[in-house]
């Protein structure tokens, strides 16, 4: 059996528009929001993302999130799409997030993709690391 060495790509984001709304406010502050964003990611992942949030704020500054990111653009010499699927917290001041490759959502030179990152965020950086480590199906 053959393993296929995963490459690791370093890019950043800069967040483009941040447009969030409540939709269910519960007593005590606690509520559900969902976020629409865009983003620009530059460095071995070059493109825009756009994003779709669903929040959870409980009331005591934290939050937690999961979402789904489309993003169009290149990884390497290959252009296409693909999707990102996130789940994260977020404790006041710093976001830390984790996501995959959506099997399936490759397109063009990008069919085939896999792969997956963690990010720490800090709010005092205008860009955000978004590392993947990816390879594509056989």
């Amino acid at each position: 059996m053959s393993t296929v060495k995963q490459i690791k790509a370093k890019a950043t984001f800069e967040v483009k528009t941040w447009d969030e709304k409540p939709y269910s406010e519960l007593i005590g502050g606690a509520k559900f929001t969902r976020a629409n964003v865009t983003v620009s990611i530059h460095g071995d992942i070059e493109g825009e993302g756009t994003l779709e949030y669903l929040m959870f704020y409980p009331g005591d500054g934290s939050a937690s999130f999961v979402g789904l990111e489309h993003v169009i653009g290149r990884i390497g010499d290959r252009a296409g799409s693909f999707v990102l699927q996130h789940t994260g917290i977020d404790d006041g001041s710093t976001t830390r997030s984790a996501y995959l490759v959506v099997p399936g959502s490759g397109t063009g030179d990008l069919r085939g993709l896999r792969g997956k990152g963690k990010s720490v965020l800090s709010r005092d950086k205008p860009q955000y690391a978004l590392p993947l480590s990816y390879d594509f199906e056989a």
